[in-house]
C-alpha cells in the first residue's frame, strides 16, 4: 500500500512545491515508485518540472470523472506526476455534489498497490481541494517560512484537521511542521521556531530535526525543470532535504511497527 503525504499550508510562499519536489525526487533516488499529484490550480508542482501542464489532462478531468487517473499520470525527472492547471480553480463551486470530499480518494483507489509513497501538492487555501488531500492522506508535513504571518496560517490548519478526522479520516496525522528558508543566525527564526514549537504541541506533532536552509539553487531549480535534488544535489538544501526524507522513513516506519 502506498503511504500517501500532503504537503500543506493555506500561506503561500512557504515552500511547499519545493518540499514536494524534493521528497519526491528523494525518495525516488532511493528506489521508490513515486507519485506526485498537483492539486493547486496554479500548476506549480508540474511546471517546476519541466510539465507543459497547459496541453495535457489533468486532476482536474480526473476529479469531474471524463478521465481515469492513469490517463493523466506524465512521466518526469522525479517520477510520475498527475498535474494541474487553471481549469481546478473553479473546483469549490463546481464540485458541490454529495461526497465531494472522496473525489481523490476515489481516483486514487487503483494506484495503491503501484507506488510506495504518493505526494500531494496542496494550493495555498483552506478549501474543498485541502479537504480532498486530508482525506486520502496518511501523514500532512506543514512547511513554513520563519515568518510571523507563515505561523498564523499554521495555527488556522488546526480546525480543518481535526474537521477530517472526525468526519471523513480518523487516521490523519501531522508528520511534522518544516521550517524553510531557516538561519538560526536571525533572532526571528530563533523566534519563529519557538512559537512553531507550540503550535506543534496543539497539533500533537512536532518540528522536524532537520530544518531547511535556504540558497539560490532552490530559485534556481525550476527554471531548469527539476528539483533542487537533482539541480544542485551537493547544495545545503538538497543536504537538508535528504536528512527530512530520513526523518519522514522513519516516521512511517515506526507506525508499521
Amino acid at each position: 500500500m502506498s503511504a500517501v503525504i500532503a504537503i500543506t499550508n493555506q500561506k503561500g510562499g512557504v515552500g511547499k512545491t519545493t518540499t514536494s519536489c524534493a521528497l519526491l525526487a528523494g525518495l525516488q533516488q532511493m528506489g521508490n515508485r513515486v507519485l506526485g499529484i498537483d492539486l493547486d490550480p496554479q500548476g506549480s508542482l508540474g511546471f517546476c518540472l519541466g510539465l507543459d501542464i497547459d496541453n495535457c489532462a489533468t486532476i482536474y478531468d480526473v476529479m469531474k470523472g471524463t478521465h481515469s487517473v492513469r490517463d493523466v499520470i506524465v512521466e518526469s525527472e522525479c517520477g510520475h506526476i498527475v498535474p494541474s492547471n487553471i481549469l481546478l480553480s473553479g473546483a469549490e463551486l463546481e464540485f458541490s455534489r454529495p461526497g465531494r470530499e472522496f473525489l481523490l480518494k476515489n481516483a486514487l483507489t487503483e494506484l495503491h498497490e503501484e507506488y510506495d509513497y504518493i505526494v500531494v501538492d496542496t494550493p495555498p487555501a483552506l478549501n474543498v481541494l485541502t479537504v480532498n488531500a486530508y482525506v486520502v492522506a496518511d501523514g500532512l508535513i506543514i512547511p513554513m517560512a520563519p515568518e510571523i504571518l507563515s505561523l498564523l496560517g499554521v495555527a488556522q490548519i488546526r480546525e480543518t484537521i481535526d474537521t477530517v478526522r472526525r468526519c471523513y479520516n480518523s487516521r490523519l496525522k501531522v508528520l511534522g511542521i518544516l521550517l524553510n528558508k531557516y538561519n538560526k543566525r536571525f533572532t526571528l527564526n530563533r523566534e519563529v521556531l519557538d512559537m512553531a514549537e507550540q503550535i506543534a504541541d496543539q497539533l500533537e506533532t512536532k518540528v522536524f530535526e532537520t530544518k531547511i536552509r535556504t540558497s539560490v539553487s532552490v530559485a534556481e531549480a525550476p527554471a531548469h525543470g527539476e528539483s533542487v535534488l537533482t539541480y544542485a544535489p551537493s547544495s545545503k538544501p538538497a543536504e537538508d532535504f535528504n536528512a527530512l526524507i530520513q526523518e519522514v522513513i522513519q516516521e512511517f516506519g515506526s507506525e508499521a511497527n
